[in-house]
């Protein structure tokens, strides 16, 4: 069974596939005890905003969960569909936008439609899963380049040069605008540089930096200023929205073809229109409330402050994400997930080989809007307690 042998009756439930019940919150049940939540990518608190759950009850009361019925090029448009596609593209500064039904096959299948076999890509060794499986449709050349690496971008993309020039095919840069374990930033104005000495197109996906990052959360390429460096962006409604979805926005041109072209979209239903009523409200929510994001960058600031403090390795973070980093293997894992669950009240998500290198463990904290400075003590007390008994090797001995 491995280093979850000793644990197997409680692995499924527990540490994989585990129920959080209740409304949703940083304080919710978990096997019928109230937990500290700190795993809900609820950044900016809306998924329990009264406003929220009006827009969505009264349109699912109007509509149905059924309308629209049928893919968006067929039988499946609607005017709120291409209103919401208007308003986030004016939000995040470009032409036009497309709605995607979901994040991970929605960034999949739009690589798969912007790039044919003469085409290389270039892309960034710590990409998400959903980025990797989308290059694995990929029929020709791709070139990766160490994290966060500028030089090594440069090695790549020079490769790359080469190889179109024999081909005739294009470039094209794939990133993150915040990279969701470590909570770095993608360096997007110094890839938007690059542009300088090489030709391709930049395409980013900003999940965890929409809504977020930037003077008025639009996302990371507004924090860096470099939208227009931005050829294509991405982003899920499944984070600061705290939905279903998502959207790619670019120039009309890159958009319709986009619109056209992209199977995931082209064969599948449209989302349902109580989704899409209550992503409007959301996005209004966004764009008027700015007091929310405030409020997610107070919290996060101050757990990453306190933290430091306390001599914890936060990584490289520059955004509200926040790793906890400690050396430990599986089996201490374990134990330190069920001592903070079981005796601390506190639930978070814990991340191991092979998402992180070996000898690590990474406690991925995730602040919202809707915590208080209470729980940011609360957790810095329960983690200064943890690593001391990391330290002195209470879990290596199962003593929780």
């Amino acid at each position: 069974m491995g280093p979850l042998g000793q644990h197997q009756k409680m692995a499924h439930g527990y540490f994989a596939f585990p129920k959080l019940e209740g409304e949703i919150a940083p304080h919710m049940k978990f096997r019928g005890k109230e937990h500290l939540v700190w795993s809900l990518n609820n950044y900016l608190g809306l998924a329990n905003h009264p406003e929220v759950r009006k827009a969505d009850a009264d349109a699912a009361a109007e509509y149905g969960m059924a309308y629209p019925m049928g893919a968006r090029m067929m039988s499946g448009n609607s005017n709120n569909h291409e209103a919401l596609e208007q308003q986030l593209a004016e939000f995040v500064g470009k032409e036009d936008a497309f709605l995607l039904n979901y994040g991970y096959q929605g960034i999949m299948s739009a690589i798969d439609a912007l790039v044919d076999r003469n085409d290389v890509i270039v892309y960034d060794a710590e990409s998400h899963a959903c980025i990797i499986d989308g290059l694995r449709m990929h029929l020709g050349k791709r070139f990766v380049y160490q994290h966060n690496n500028i030089d090594s971008c440069r090695k790549q993309l020079e490769r790359a040069t080469k190889l179109v020039e024999q081909t005739g095919g294009g470039i094209l840069v794939i990133t993150e605008g915040v990279f969701g374990m470590s909570g770095a930033q993608g360096k997007l104005k110094e890839i938007v540089d690059l542009k300088k000495d090489f030709n391709f197109r930049l395409l980013i996906d900003d999940a965890h930096g929409f809504g977020t990052m930037g003077k008025t959360g639009a996302g990371t390429h507004e924090e860096q200023d470099c939208i227009e460096g931005v050829d294509v962006y991405f982003a899920t409604f499944a984070k600061s929205m705290a939905g279903i979805g998502a959207f790619v926005a670019s120039t009309e041109e890159i958009t319709n073809y986009l619109r056209y072209n992209m199977r995931s979209q082209t064969f599948a239903k449209a989302l349902p229109m109580p989704m899409v009523v209550g992503l409007l409200k959301r996005l209004e929510l966004l764009k008027t409330k700015p007091e929310l994001r405030e409020k997610l960058w107070t919290i996060a600031t101050t757990l990453q402050k306190g933290l430091k403090e306390r001599g914890f390795d936060i990584g490289a973070t520059n955004t509200m994400v926040t790793p906890v980093f400690l050396k430990g293997e599986l089996s201490e894992a374990t134990g330190i997930t069920m001592d903070l669950r079981e005796n601390f009240g506190i639930f978070c998500s814990i991340v191991m080989y092979p998402v992180i290198p070996k000898g690590l463990i990474e406690l991925r904290i995730i602040p919202t809007a809707m915590h208080t400075l209470e729980d940011v003590n609360r957790t810095l007390d329960a983690f200064s307690i943890v690593g001391e008994r990391l330290k002195n090797g209470a879990y290596s001995e199962h003593k929780t």
